[in-house]
């Protein structure tokens, strides 16, 4: 089997345990030098003292493969700077980020707390923001110091964020968020050599377990052959799309885009919006249904 990452540098966030540890490790598999990042979280975000990053070290080194583990809290500005130092200080470069850390805290929208909606928008949001941040800061100098690099970035949305689901309204924002952020990054990278593209797996993890119905053949590591191409040299011309992953299923997903206008040609009297945008839609598709309904 042929290689695609053969000699490439890549950060995988909250790759101690489920669909990050998959990625990490087909990353290695596929050749790749694994700067593994994990916390050390619970499911609601909060410090256990354990070191799964080491552990998936362990896996990779035993395998053949380089990696080396990281604990930065990724929504830390600093520390995520400093991650993408130490893949760079220790490998000598770096070629792919894939942003995946996260968790979840279920709740209805008029239950959840304002500590819990901060804690979720800063780790996925903010945490894809500070790794991309600085990632892109490095990308940028190498570019105009004439040593442009084939970089990729692998964002993490979901279903949740892209149609929405019931008691899961913070997450939701959070990863819908992600799906925005992941546009313009593309839209404003592209010049330095880089491509921005997000995945929304489907997968039965400590996470996901109970939240979603998820196919019997959707596993963590279903996902992450889709990394491992988006991250190749391959993947070049492939940049701001979104891959839904269900078990063997893969689905890009089609985003907000303008659907049927009316033009009243000055400014509408308010009476005038009622059967205007009645008949638009109409004639317009039918809106995914949120998860849950």
């Amino acid at each position: 089997m042929a290689r695609l990452l053969e000699g490439r540098i890549a950060i995988v966030t909250g790759a101690g345990r489920g669909i990050g540890r998959a990625h990490a490790l087909e990353l290695a598999r596929h050749g790749a030098k694994v700067v593994v990042n994990d916390f050390g979280v619970s499911l609601a975000g909060e410090g256990t003292g354990e070191s799964p990053a080491s552990q998936v070290v362990d896996e990779i080194v035993s395998a053949g493969g380089q990696a080396v583990a990281n604990a930065a809290d990724v929504a830390d500005f600093a520390q995520a700077e400093a991650m993408v130092r130490q893949a760079v200080e220790t490998y000598g470069g770096l070629d792919i980020l894939v942003n995946n850390a996260g968790f979840v805290r279920d709740r209805m929208l008029v239950n959840t707390s304002e500590e819990e909606w901060d804690a979720v928008i800063r780790v996925h949001l903010k945490g894809h923001f500070a790794t991309l941040r600085h990632a892109g800061a490095y990308w940028r100098a190498e570019s105009k110091a004439g040593r442009q690099r084939e970089a990729r970035v692998i964002n993490t949305s979901s279903g949740a964020g892209l149609q929405g689901s019931i008691g899961q309204g913070t997450y939701s924002a959070a990863k819908a968020g992600i799906a925005g952020l992941t546009l313009v990054a593309a839209a404003e990278m592209v010049r330095y050599g880089v491509t921005v593209n997000a995945i929304a797996p489907v997968a039965k993890t400590r996470m996901t377990e109970g939240a979603f119905d998820t196919s019997a053949m959707a596993l963590p590591e279903d996902n992450s052959p889709v990394v491992a191409w988006l991250a190749s040299e391959e993947a070049r011309d492939v940049t701001g799309r979104v891959i839904e992953i269900d078990g063997p299923r893969i689905t890009v997903e089609n985003g907000w885009a303008h659907g049927p206008s009316a033009d009243a040609g000055a400014r509408w009297e308010a009476a005038e919006v009622g059967p205007a945008l009645r008949k638009l839609l109409g004639e317009a598709p039918e809106a995914e249904p949120v998860y849950g309904v």
